[in-house]
């Protein structure tokens, strides 16, 4: 039996969490077993998920401070894993040389879901990432990005999500909408993101006021929570929006919103792969989203979605307002449900226990090729001149 040890900063809504909480819901576990350790979760949400699917939880919430930092090496350590995979670049910066001094040393690899790191996890990152036994990006866009120079075996996998679970709710989008009080003939246009400074939610209200003068029938519901999340609101009710843009806050399971909106749309300064998107493509529905990051490696301009130039309310707005026109919805709609196949999780988790098994066996330093699923590559390291 191979043991596996997943390391993750939270257990919280994020990309990062929900990613790794569907691929070990979905995992064979043929011949392996998981344990995550995470250093703090408030909610409990993904805990349950992961438990539910037999995988234990390890919370180091408690105590508070660096000493968290010292028990999280000691966990890791007591687990005696065959395998680590760190999804946080400040945890594996720590744990990198520490699993070194284990009598029994892991083989030790790290996914990489970030283009950008602050300072001082960026020069942490960097000094110690050629450590790694193996480094995975979920996206190209990552594993061109910094955050993977310095990197001895890159390797670039888009992880996905749960295509079965997304397809259920799109087959129950009439009770999910009625859940959520949209009106019969509205036109939903959804946003799933934290109100935090790169979502840019300002330009989202901006490009909202322009769409519902020309088309009073849509409707805006806006689902996350952040520190930024009450000047939105003042923006909204200083454009008189407030009938036709709504502020939901967090949403328990808000894949199941995104699967009964009619349009996505993301007004973000910039994006690595967002799993929203993800979660748009398997329940068919398209996306309107500056074209920036990994953004354009999921939405096909004109086939799956639109994407509109960065930082211009009045693009966005356009590109709205061109996806709600019924000709093209009906062919972005068709498009998105095509491109499905790209973000299937269930694929992914097989993937990765293929990796592990390699490790484990410790039959190379690299592990073997694995085949990359459609519309992805292996990477070679990025220059680190």
């Amino acid at each position: 039996m191979v043991r596996v040890c997943e390391v993750i900063k939270t257990l919280d809504v994020g990309g990062a969490e929900v990613l790794l909480t569907e691929r070990l819901g979905l995992a064979p576990q043929d011949g392996l077993s998981y344990t995550v350790v995470c250093l703090r979760t408030r909610t409990r949400g993904l805990t349950d998920q992961l438990r539910e699917a037999g995988v234990p939880v390890v919370d180091l919430s408690s105590p508070m401070g660096p000493a968290r930092y010292l028990r999280l090496v000691w966990t890791v350590g007591r687990l005696r894993p065959h395998v680590v995979n760190v999804h946080s670049p400040l945890l594996a910066s720590l744990l990198r040389p520490c699993v070194r001094l284990l009598r029994r040393r892991p083989r030790l690899m790290s996914t990489m879901h970030s283009v950008r790191l602050r300072w001082p996890t960026a020069g942490l990152n960097r000094l110690t990432i050629g450590l790694d036994d193996v480094t995975v990006a979920v996206s190209p866009l990552v594993a061109r990005a910094p955050t993977t120079r310095g990197a001895r075996h890159l390797v670039s996998r888009v992880h996905g999500i749960n295509l079965a679970e997304q397809r259920h709710w799109a087959e129950r989008k009439a009770a999910v909408r009625r859940e959520f009080g949209v009106p019969d003939g509205a036109f939903l246009i959804v946003c799933v993101a934290n109100f935090t400074w790169i979502k840019n939610h300002g330009l989202l209200v901006r490009a909202a006021d322009r769409v519902v003068r020309r088309r009073p029938d849509a409707l805006f519901l806006l689902a996350g929570d952040g520190e930024l999340r009450a000047g939105v609101v003042r923006d909204i009710e200083r454009c008189g929006l407030g009938e036709r843009v709504r502020v939901l806050g967090q949403v328990p399971n808000a894949r199941r919103l995104t699967a009964c909106a009619d349009l996505l749309v993301l007004s973000s300064h910039h994006e690595a792969l967002p799993v929203v998107i993800m979660e748009a493509l398997a329940a068919g529905v398209p996306t309107v989203c500056p074209a920036v990051g990994g953004v354009p490696d999921l939405v096909r301009h004109g086939r799956n979605g639109i994407l509109t130039e960065p930082e211009s309310a009045e693009d966005l707005a356009a590109g709205i307002l061109e996806a709600m026109s019924p000709g093209t919805h009906r062919r972005l709609r068709a498009g998105a449900r095509e491109n499905a196949g790209l973000v299937d999780m269930a694929s992914t988790a097989v993937w990765f226990e293929h990796l592990y098994k390699e490790l484990a066996a410790g039959r190379s330093r690299r592990p073997r090729p694995i085949p990359p699923q459609e519309g992805t590559d292996t990477c070679p390291p990025p220059s680190t001149a």
